[in-house]
This record gives C-alpha cells, structure tokens and sequence, in this order.
C-alpha cells in the first residue's frame, strides 16, 4: 500500500525529528530579576543615554551616548583599602624574594614559568593571610630576613618603596597596535609628601607624616596615587575577586574584571539622571540642620580665597560623608577628584564612539608629556564652586601624584532586560 505522505512532507518530518535540541529555544520572556546585586562597596548603574558635555576652556563641546550598565565604587576608594593592597604586595615580595620558606607556598604541580623553565610557585594565601602584613606581625625571625626590604619613612620602619611593586597584564592601546599584550610594573607605595609639594611655603608636615598611615584618616580617600597606581590597584582587585569565585561553579565562568571608570561613566553615574532631557541637578549642595534650621554645604570645597572650613573640614573627609546622589553614590563632586581611565584630549568628544565611549592611550614613560596626559574628574576640597560640575574636566601627566585626586573603581555589569522585550502574539493594529 502506498504511502498518503508525499516524499517532500516525509523528508520533512525525517529532518524536524532528527534536529538536536540546541534549536528548541525558548520564548523570550520578561527578566523576573528585577536588579542585580552589586559586589560589596559598589552600586549598580543600568545602561542609558545622557548628553555627553564637555567643557575645555570655556568651550562647551555635547554630544547624545550612550553607556551600557556597570557596577561602580559607592565612595573614592579609602586609604585602608589601598593600604591592604599595599600590604599584599608587600607581602608577595617577601615571601618570593625574602624568605623562600616553603611553608608559604602551595605544593608544586610542575609547571613552569614562561621560557624561564623554572618552577612556577604559588603563594598560600591562607597562610600568609594568617600573619599579615608579613613586615609588621611575623616573628622576631622571620622579620629579621626582612631587614633588607625595610627603610625609614617619617621615622617608622616600613618597606622600601622601590621594592614594592606590582606586575600586570593588559592590552596596550596606542592607536595603531591596539592587541599587544603587556606587562607593566609598577610601584605602589603612594607618594605621602604630596601635601607639602602641593603647598609650598604652607606647614603639611603633619598631613605628609600621618595622612596615609594614621588610623584617624583609614576612611578617608586615598591620595597620592598616580593614574598607573590607580589602574594597578584596579586590576589587582579584579584577582582578588576571581580568586574568591573560582570555586562557584555558577560564577567561576564569567569574566570579571574592575577598572578605572571612562570618562562617560564616570560623567553618567555622576549626574544620575533619569533621561536624556533630564535638566534637573541632582548634586546635593546644600541640606537643612535638623537642629538649627539652618542651610549647611553638603559638598566638600573651597569656599573662595583662603575659605576652606565652612563646609566642615579643611582638608579631605571620610568617603561617606553628606548625601549620595540618585544612584547611591558619595562624593562625585568635591572631597577629591578622581583618576577616570581616558587619555585627554580637547576634542575627546568628537573622536569616540557614541556607544561605551572612550579615548584609551597607553603612554610609557618615553613618551611626551603631551601623550601621558590622563582624564581627572570631579573637583577637589580645595577647588572651587565650578570645578565641581560633572561636565567640568582636566587632566594631569599619569605619572603624576597630589593631594587632591584619589580615585574609584568600576567593573561591567550584565544588561538586565525589561518588560518591553517579552515575546508577544502577533496582533493586527
């Protein structure tokens, strides 16, 4: 008996049945998430699109981009913070080229270090963690063999900065071969005696001496770091991060990495805007005292010449101090300025893409000052009230370090989709 399915229709069903199931993809449906939870410190910033301003000299420059979500640094990253990278590196150099006491690291797998051939050892963290910082805890005998690392800063025995650095990776961008592998390093130690070289002919001696390592200031911003250290320590916090995910098998796949904000992030999550035309200023200058009834500054910066105090402090504040803006965020105007990862130029705006913006240039220290000049946003305790506006911008040579610019961290985040994309019927209008 001859069969009633045509040959065509067969076929057909031969090849619908024989499909693997990677073809069955499920509908489109709304995210029930509804926010994605931050790692600790940070906030999240849902992607959008904002005027992207600029202002160089009296000239405005605005443009329409748009930016795609990220985590970013609630406050500036605090000395205690910047202090336990310190620390770590401190320690990884003592324990590789100090001590070469095995007990410090973890067993030997046998593999080997690049074309060197010698044997790759890891550090056990665990151990380590558990006497650290190695220089100031370990026993009389072990910081004996740390002598040679040591020196006198501000009459204290700490580690020679010189010796205190850091080594990384990255992809070095300089506009023509934009896919070659580097690795920088650099010293980490900040430069404490920035107050005095800041403010000659003015007495800081105590602020040189005490503001990085006085537990008085352990919450207030960290300061006298260049843009290199700044990108350092990012990169470094991204380590730390993967190294407490690798063993979450729903985490240890994706790729997470901080950095140093770009410009229109850094632009984007200051304004914490709604919209595009959003004109409303949601910086929080002034609030009311409960008490007195009376208007006080909720931003820290110089009130006009040799006015510096009526805002509360003379100097730097701790990282939480006043109101945050919409997203959540302290500081991102006054208390110091901040490190964003754009190379500068007047015309940034013009150059850039309108989608994830960034002007990205890694100088080395050969190259002209022209070329080392790096993005500084946000004004300072001591700048006055217009450098304070999140479209004001200016720059300072990467290598650079002052009292008044520390820095913060962003790190991306994964699009969280809404209502509107849900898969739907077909309806006729």
């Amino acid at each position: 008996m001859r069969s009633s399915v045509p040959i065509t229709g067969l076929l057909l069903l031969m090849l619908s049945a024989c499909q693997p199931s990677i073809y069955n993809t499920p509908k489109t449906r709304a995210v029930s998430v509804k926010r994605l939870i931050p790692p600790l410190g940070m906030v999240y910033i849902p992607s959008g699109t904002f005027m992207y301003k600029m202002l160089n000299d009296d000239n405005a420059e605005q443009r329409k981009v748009s930016v795609s979500a990220f985590f970013i640094d609630k406050t500036e990253v605090t000395n205690k913070q910047y202090q336990a990278f310190v620390n770590w590196v401190a320690d990884s150099v003592a324990v590789t080229d100090y001590l070469h006491d095995d007990s410090f690291f973890m067993p030997a797998t046998g593999a080997t270090v690049g074309s060197t051939g010698k044997e790759q050892r890891l550090i056990d963290w665990s151990k380590v963690n558990k006497i650290s910082p190695l220089w100031k805890k370990a026993p009389p005998e072990v910081k004996e063999k740390l002598a040679p690392m040591m020196t006198m800063i501000n009459g204290v025995r700490v580690p020679n900065p010189d010796l205190i650095v850091y080594r990384f990776y990255y992809i070095r961008m300089d506009g023509v071969k934009n896919n070659e592998y580097m690795m920088d390093t650099v010293s980490v130690y900040p430069h404490e005696a920035v107050w005095s070289a800041d403010f000659p002919n003015a007495q800081m001696t105590v602020m040189d001496a005490n503001y990085f390592t006085n537990k008085i200031y352990e919450y207030n911003p960290v300061v006298g770091v260049t843009w290199k250290q700044a990108r350092a320590y990012a990169d470094w916090r991204g380590t730390q991060l993967r190294l407490m995910i690798k063993n979450n098998p729903n985490l240890r796949n994706f790729k997470l990495s901080f950095s140093l904000p770009t410009e229109a992030q850094w632009q984007f999550a200051a304004e914490a805007k709604a919209s595009p035309n959003d004109t409303t200023d949601r910086t929080v200058k002034t609030t009311i005292d409960e008490a007195t009834g009376k208007e006080r500054l909720s931003l820290n910066f110089k009130q006009g010449e040799g006015s510096y105090a009526s805002d509360g402090s003379t100097f730097t504040l701790p990282v939480t101090s006043y109101t945050p803006n919409a997203f959540g965020i302290y500081n991102m105007a006054g208390n110091v300025s901040e490190w964003t990862l754009d190379a500068y130029s007047p015309s940034s705006s013009q150059l850039v893409n309108d989608l994830n913006p960034a002007l990205l240039y890694d100088a080395t220290s050969k190259d002209a000052m022209l070329m080392r000049r790096k993005v500084v946003r946000g004004g300072s305790w001591k700048d006055n009230g217009e450098m304070l506006n999140t479209d004001t911008r200016s720059f300072d040579d990467q290598e650079a370090a002052h009292s008044y610019i520390g820095f913060r961290c962003v790190m991306s985040a994964f699009e969280l989709t809404g209502e509107q994309v849900k898969t739907r019927k077909y309806t006729k209008k």
